[in-house]
């Protein structure tokens, strides 16, 4: 017999049950799991895109808008950033792109980037009614696509030029052969000319490839291990991208060319920013990085040459540091506190940063504190780790006395006076390259990019994974929460806030044209666009306004039937259950610490922990934050819950769901 009221009672031969709904919270661990199943993951977030952990609960992350009053976005692949304020009170962020050097300040861009050698004796020819112009000179050595501009101009007879058209100007040739190459002219030629006027060449300085590649490949110039032209003899071989390291000497930018030369830039000048970066006298020519040590004031050079402007000696683990206070005397002598040392665990210096009072150097395999001890060593050198190398350049940060970063070995690292692996619930889907996982390219390690977000107590790495040759994905680890998301936030570089209120970042696009001042500028090397992160709801740039599609979703919960003191089961839904009962859900009751406009909530549905999950009969449920309950018709052995948006203007911040659920028999 049944009797229907608010409760429905079932007789059985060996006991009753007492079956009725009952409200639940659904409660969850801060964080993503990505190391389990969906099944395996009650109580559990196992998946998610652009939200991140305060106290225990997910909320989207804030919104970007971009920089540039102009709009303009920089030419090549930003590899590097640094931010910070001269004596006057400037903020100034450099940036580091593939195709040169960069400033940004007072909302506007600035062209920084050091000229190479000079090539004289060039002439030209020109055409009238055309914008084309011949540059000749014979065997010039440059490459199709590179950034020149012109010096000692004499225009071409004819063609109705000025000297500033050339000279205040910077061109990307193209059509290059061995002898001539094209550039395009602010105006048409008034006339035609064939091997008039003179000039010489200014190249930017090269940086490097935009992308890290691996194979035998081909030589690549001046930045190749072999000639130009000729396919390598060794394979196995990656070629680095081109990336800076950047840093300040008080207010001078110090900016190095991975494996190559080391220039400054001083903010202090008289009218600094129509100024160029220039060589460092002095310094070693070829290093993989540099760094100032702050308190003590050297700059180091990291696997650098073994005899100062020698590049054939570069030694990828051989050290050396300049004179206290003096960035340009690196010879030792009795009276300076100038010197080197060599690290030998490991095949290659990746990268380094400065501490509170010490500065960490990580090799492929090993990692090293310097501290200053004072004349006459200087410097002491101490190896505090092994098998923890840095998987690229920049894929370390520091916060808060300790630095964080990523192996090329799989797994993350600290440091706070001893070395330690950070535990990881997401290492599966970073690292793991097989399957449908898809995680990280190892051969793209150079172009990992990581910074502290100190708005949320953040660490980010930015990588691109298997099959990609450009950052896609990120993975973030909240030191505050001791919690990992990941996420397919796309960054280059990365600045945390100080110098400005807010993070700034870079996005780079391989098939973009840039926005910049340069004459027949093509899309062949992609752009970086230049954003202002935490700031609003939704992404913001020259094309207009989008939402930012958050999601988050759960593990999936099971129930069994709750047991009496007197063993009889009361039908009360048990989440610490396994499965033993179908679920019934009647309700849920919505709880939001923060909604501006909607989200939705779907109730994920399945019987077996292999089934596609289907959502509820009645959802997507669109949630305001006059909602109070929602109500529902759903029934399955295992419940995951989603919440999204999509839609701009648009954020959330969860609370705890409470959802009214019932056991519903065995099947």
């Amino acid at each position: 017999m049944v009797i229907r009221h608010n409760l429905c009672y079932f007789h059985s031969l060996k006991n009753y049950y007492i079956v009725y709904y009952m409200l639940q919270k659904l409660n969850f661990k801060p964080g993503f799991n990505k190391m389990v199943t969906d099944s395996g993951g009650e109580s559990q977030w196992v998946d998610g895109d652009f939200v991140r952990f305060r106290y225990g609960l997910p909320e989207k992350i804030g919104g970007w808008n971009q920089l540039s009053i102009s709009g303009n976005t920089l030419p090549g692949a930003a590899r590097a950033q640094h931010t910070w304020t001269s004596l006057k009170g400037e903020k100034y962020a450099a940036i580091g792109t593939s195709q040169g050097l960069f400033l940004y300040y007072g909302e506007a861009f600035y062209d920084i980037t050091p000229l190479d050698t000079a090539i004289t004796g060039a002439d030209f020819d020109a055409t009238s009614g055309s914008p084309t112009v011949v540059v000749n000179k014979t065997s010039h050595g440059l490459l199709d696509g590179r950034y020149v501009t012109f010096s000692s101009v004499t225009v071409p007879t004819g063609s109705g030029y000025a000297t500033s058209d050339f000279e205040n100007n910077t061109f990307e040739i193209s059509n290059v052969t061995a002898n001539t190459f094209e550039i395009t002219m602010p105006t048409n030629s008034a006339g035609t000319t064939s091997g008039t006027g003179s000039a010489a060449i200014d190249p930017y300085v090269e940086v490097g490839p935009t992308f890290q590649t691996a194979g035998y490949g081909w030589g690549t110039s001046s930045w190749s291990d072999e000639t130009w032209g000729t396919e390598r003899s060794v394979g196995g071989v990656t070629l680095d991208p081109g990336f800076w390291s950047l840093d300040n000497f008080g207010q001078i930018l110090v900016a190095t060319i991975n494996n190559g030369k080391t220039f400054t830039w001083n903010a202090g000048a008289s009218s600094p920013r129509g100024n160029r970066a220039t060589i460092m006298t002095g310094a070693p020519t070829a290093s993989r990085l540099t760094q100032v040590s702050d308190r003590d004031r050297h700059v180091f050079h990291f696997g650098t040459e073994t005899t100062i402007g020698d590049p054939s000696t570069q030694d990828p683990m051989f050290i050396r540091f300049s004179n206290q206070e003096d960035f340009n005397t690196y010879q030792p002598t009795a009276t300076n506190t100038a010197g080197t040392f060599r690290v030998d665990k490991g095949n290659v210096i990746v990268g380094a940063v400065s501490g509170k009072d010490y500065t960490l150097v990580l090799t492929d395999s090993s990692a090293y504190v310097i501290q200053y001890v004072g004349p006459p060593f200087t410097f002491s050198v101490k190896q505090v780790g092994t098998n923890c190398g840095l998987i690229g350049q920049h894929a370390l940060s520091y916060s808060n006395g300790i630095v964080f970063w990523m192996s090329g070995e799989g797994g993350f690292f600290a440091y706070d006076g001893t070395v330690k692996a950070i535990p990881c619930s997401v290492e599966d889907f970073v690292f793991t390259t097989s399957g449908d996982n898809l995680g990280i390219n190892y051969n793209a390690g150079q172009i990992i990019y990581s910074e502290h977000n100190s708005l949320y107590n953040e660490i980010n790495w930015f990588y691109a994974k298997s099959g990609s040759d450009q950052i896609d994905r990120c993975v973030t680890y909240n030191f505050a929460e001791q919690c990992w998301t990941t996420s397919s936030l796309a960054r280059s570089s990365y600045a945390d806030q100080g110098v400005f209120d807010v993070p700034y970042a870079t996005q780079y696009n391989s098939t973009a044209t840039p926005n910049f001042s340069i004459q027949g500028i093509t899309a062949k090397y992609g752009a970086s666009t230049y954003y202002a992160h935490e700031v609003g709801t939704d992404q913001v740039n020259s094309s207009g306004t989008t939402s930012i599609d958050a999601f988050i979703k759960s593990g999936d919960f099971d129930i069994s039937s709750s047991k009496s003191a007197l063993g009889q089961a009361t039908g009360v839904a048990d989440f610490r259950g396994d499965g033993e009962f179908i679920m019934s859900m009647k309700r849920f009751i919505p709880d939001f610490k923060v909604l501006t406009g909607n989200s939705k909530v779907t109730l994920l549905l399945n019987d077996y922990p292999s089934d596609t999950a289907s959502s509820s009969p009645l959802g997507p449920f669109t949630i305001t934050s006059t909602t109070d309950k929602v109500d529902t018709r759903a029934r399955g052995r295992l419940l995951a819950i989603k919440i999204e948006n999509d839609a701009v203007g648009e954020t959330w911040r969860y609370g705890t769901l409470r959802v009214d659920i019932k056991p519903d028999g065995r099947r």
